[in-house]
């Protein structure tokens, strides 16, 4: 009896006692390892800073010699870290990332543009840093003075990103590089390029709407000048010039362009395109009416630039409308692609 007894409580320990701990061991086994897998499987966003510490290897274009206007210096400098002082000077880092990370791109296809059709317009540099000429560049040490104390590092930090992000990227149309043109506020539709700069029209640069401009800085503003003061300006570039400013239609216009910008307009014995009357009387876009009331003479303008290519203020309304980088680049950009520019023979 005593045999049949201690046969049973050993199968029972054998049955059910043993293998229960075993199972928790396993068990307990299985979450830590959960646990360590957990620890060392990296978040997306260290994912992405890891791939931003890779350097990017360009196999041509490395590094730029950049023009300072201010010195007459040449420096030798790598593109990207060119293009944080690009981007930097020419966006506000306010604007959304995928915004800053179009400028970035576009910046970078305008450089090597420039570097590839310059013909020598620098000498031995391969670009300037006028925003008049080329494009605005401003070194970190500047920008950063020029950012609120709080701010500065996460500033600096978004714009690196914005390039770093995008290393490499270039846009392209049949194979080749564009002259990847841009500018602040186009006021709702950019403008072709022939009706800014002459020549023929780029198939790349189409004029095209643009939404959500309205609210920035710079969609509108106006020039008021006396009779005498717009008479004077005119007769500094043409002496000839004579308005009888009691003939209702002494000043008016004559044609527009597609986008509705003025292409002639007439101020009295004389005729002159409205990019020339733009920079006579410091008028921020060729879209503008004339109003004459008693002694005034008011322009009333809409946008602020060019308008030939890449809105700014239009890249950040799409980005805050959900688009990303490619989207706003192909919407101002007809017809092109986005490309590695290693992947090209240039």
């Amino acid at each position: 009896m005593r045999k049949i007894l201690f046969f049973i409580i050993v199968l029972f320990c054998i049955v059910f006692i043993i293998p229960s701990i075993f199972t928790k061991r396993r068990k307990g086994t299985y979450v830590a390892d959960e646990k360590n897998e957990s620890v060392e499987t990296p978040t997306n966003q260290q994912k992405i800073e890891e791939q931003l510490k890779q350097k990017y290897e360009y196999e041509k274009y490395a590094t730029i010699k950049l023009y300072h206007k201010k010195s007459s210096q040449i420096e030798d400098m790598p593109i990207d870290q060119y293009l944080y002082g690009v981007v930097s000077a020419e966006m506000p880092v306010s604007y959304e990332l995928e915004a800053l990370k179009a400028q970035a791109i576009v910046a970078r296809t305008y450089t090597i543009y420039q570097i590839m059709h310059s013909g020598g317009k620098h000498e031995s540099a391969d670009i300037c840093d006028d925003f008049a000429c080329c494009q605005a560049w401003i070194s970190k040490e500047d920008r950063m003075n020029r950012w609120d104390e709080n701010e500065k590092e996460s500033n600096w930090e978004k714009i690196v990103e914005a390039v770093d992000s995008t290393q490499g990227k270039i846009i392209t149309y049949a194979g080749s590089p564009i002259d990847a043109f841009f500018h602040s506020n186009s006021g709702g539709t950019t403008e072709t390029v022939s009706n800014v700069w002459g020549g023929s029209d780029f198939p790349y640069l189409q004029s095209v709407q643009t939404s959500g401009e309205e609210g920035y800085t710079g969609y509108s503003s106006e020039v008021e000048l006396t009779k005498d003061e717009l008479l004077k300006k005119l007769k500094e570039k043409h002496p000839e010039t004579e308005i009888n400013f009691e003939d209702v239609n002494s000043i008016r216009i004559l044609e527009y362009t597609e986008s509705n910008r003025v292409k002639t307009i007439q101020f009295g014995n004389i005729q002159i395109a409205g990019t020339e009357a733009r920079k006579i009387f410091g008028l921020k876009s060729t879209n503008f009416s004339v109003e004459t009331k008693d002694d005034k003479i008011k322009f009333v303008v809409t946008g602020y630039g060019h308008g030939v290519g890449m809105s700014q203020t239009g890249a950040d309304s799409m980005a805050k409308q959900g688009n990303g980088f490619e989207e706003i680049i192909k919407h101002f950009y007809t017809g092109v692609d986005i490309v590695d520019i290693n992947d090209m023979e240039i």
